[in-house]
């Protein structure tokens, strides 16, 4: 998935424009877009967690389709009524140049929501029953629609930058969702229906007090995507620095992208008996290869072949992404160790502790860049990028204190369970 973005700015890159594209893109389309589609990232998630037996399983459903449809309907309010010129002129702030064409992808891109909400809710059922493998395939799938999209724009010539990259997101994830459902229909109807229901049936109240909190969670995670927008729009070098925050963003997603899934990944396996050794040896090793996989990012040569030959950006672009990615370098090691932490959070069901963690980044993240704005002196891209850094690091302090009591519940547990012995070697 993070093959994604870069895709569409190489592309974009070499159309009529590309500054005022990318910037659109990059600056409204997708930072709304991902703000609209909040509350349903953590399906994948709770679906993982909570999809045990075919009633919870119904449940879920239910809800994730009355959810998709609400955010769908508001996407469509945000795109389509005056609200959005309330949002892009006085609230983003936007350069003029580039809200007329940001309008036309946040329209294209409506499907978006309820395509992802489906997606991810039924990835999350692969997940719990071990097919990680199929949902691997499925972005594989995805990619294939993208790369489709992109090479017919490409090709035919004349078409907007900011027509070809919102196409090519609403061609991907339907495409994906599409082959979600027919690859989780076996999963479905032989390991999931099957499945013996527990002594404690899934409540609609006990859904809503786990997910509620992770929902909130990335809203207010996803928020600071569009205030990060705003200050960079009212900081020096505006146009530049948003035209270059999706690179910057791609490259962050990429090498943090290994850490991100590894929630997932410790919510399906820290039930097993003496998971959390083998998790915590896992995770370190993750997260020192996608440190250094940015490290690569970083060497000149490489640098300067991707963000200058390979994806086509204008000057002065790939200076600026280079001169990013310095302050990039601790993310990939802080994402693994948030999933960590947040993964015994999500495992004791008390995610409230996860709630607080992002509401504390927000507001680190919003204040600095309520100085950055004011001082006024430094290019928005650098100063928003060392934002969202610090936040981050308050971010997993906070997880770190608030994951405690789960994490100790583990380790007593593994302690318990193995033999005397070996009880040391912990």
């Amino acid at each position: 998935m993070g093959l994604e973005g870069p895709a569409i700015s190489s592309v974009v890159s070499r159309l009529a424009e590309p500054k005022i594209n990318l910037a659109a893109y990059g600056g409204l389309v997708f930072p709304l877009t991902l703000m609209i589609e909040a509350p349903i990232i953590m399906l994948l998630a709770a679906s993982t967690a909570l999809s045990r037996d075919w009633a919870s399983y119904v449940k879920l459903r239910r809800f994730m389709n009355r959810l998709g449809a609400v955010l769908t309907a508001l996407h469509i309010i945000i795109a389509a009524t005056p609200l959005y010129d309330l949002l892009a002129h006085h609230v983003i702030h936007a350069p003029e140049e580039i809200i007329a064409p940001a309008r036309i992808g946040l329209l294209i891109t409506i499907p978006w929501t309820w395509a992802i909400a489906y997606r991810r809710f039924h990835q999350g059922v692969l997940i719990r029953f071990g097919h990680s493998l199929k949902v691997g395939l499925g972005t594989g799938v995805r990619f294939s629609a993208d790369a489709t999209v992109l090479t017919i724009g490409y090709s035919v010539g004349g078409v907007s930058g900011i027509v070809i990259a919102a196409s090519t997101l609403v061609a991907g994830v339907v495409t994906e969702a599409v082959y979600v459902h027919l690859a989780v229909r076996k999963t479905l109807r032989d390991e999931l229906k099957p499945s013996p229901s527990p002594e404690r049936p899934l409540t609609t109240r006990a859904m809503l007090d786990f997910y509620i909190p992770l929902s909130l969670t990335q809203v207010l995670l996803l928020i600071a995507n569009p205030i990060g927008s705003a200050a960079m729009s009212r900081m020096p070098l505006a146009l530049e620095s948003l035209a270059a925050w999706p690179i910057v963003g791609a490259v962050n997603y990429i090498t943090r992208g290994f850490g991100g899934a590894y929630n997932e990944v410790v919510v399906a396996l820290v039930e097993e008996k003496r998971a959390t050794p083998v998790l915590q040896r896992f995770g370190v090793g993750l997260a020192v290869a996608a440190t250094a996989l940015l490290g690569v990012f970083m060497i000149p040569p490489v640098a300067n072949a991707i963000f200058g030959d390979l994806l086509g950006l204008v000057d002065p672009l790939p200076g600026m992404v280079r001169g990013s990615l310095l302050i990039l370098l601790p993310m990939p090691a802080i994402a693994g160790v948030q999933s960590y932490f947040q993964g015994g959070i999500l495992h004791s069901r008390r995610t409230r502790g996860i709630t607080e963690s992002v509401a504390l980044f927000l507001a680190v993240v919003a204040l600095l860049l309520v100085g950055g704005v004011l001082w006024g002196a430094v290019t928005g891209l650098y100063f928003a990028l060392g934002a969202f850094a610090a936040g981050e690091f308050l971010r997993v302090g906070w997880l770190w204190l608030r994951s405690r009591a789960a994490r100790r519940h583990l380790h007593t547990r593994d302690l318990t369970t193995l033999p005397r012995y070996s009880r040391r070697s912990l």
